[in-house]
């Protein structure tokens, strides 16, 4: 079950469809979403997982080393998704991730955002593994072995 959050979506597709650099933060996954539509005839628009950072400075230059070609964006935008991530990919948010990719005219944006969502979902599905297993970063409150009685 996801979170049952109200979130306006069209606010986040809005977001999406109006700013060049987005970052998208999630829940329980502790990579973040890097949408960045700049583009020009060589580089495409990019969209990848990057880690978190401890301020905005550090953001822009980290985003400087991943994209050297580009000036600094005017700003970046953080939106929190506090849902399942791969809720995402079913949502007209996700819609207009994919028509601003297509717009672009670089086809393989299209490919490299569909396998960064993969790789997100896939690290949420670990994480709640870990959590029912007790793996790192989580304590069991009650031992799996049966108890003497």
């Amino acid at each position: 079950m996801d979170n049952d959050y109200n979130i306006d979506l069209g606010e986040i597709a809005s977001t999406i469809r109006s700013h060049e650099v987005i970052v998208l933060r999630f829940v329980t996954v502790g990579q973040r979403l890097l949408l960045d539509f700049r583009c020009s005839d060589i580089d495409g628009p990019a969209v990848r997982l990057v880690e978190p950072v401890k301020s905005v400075q550090e953001r822009y230059a980290n985003l400087r080393k991943i994209r050297p070609r580009f000036r600094d964006p005017e700003k970046i935008v953080m939106v929190y998704w506090p849902r399942f991530t791969r809720s995402l990919g079913e949502t007209e948010a996700w819609r207009e991730v994919n028509a601003r990719l297509v717009d672009s005219g670089h086809p393989e944006s299209v490919r490299e955002a569909e396998q960064a969502l993969a790789e997100l979902v896939s690290a949420e599905d670990e994480h709640q593994r870990a959590a029912v297993r007790g793996g790192e970063g989580f304590k069991t409150l009650w031992d799996a072995s049966p108890a003497k009685r």
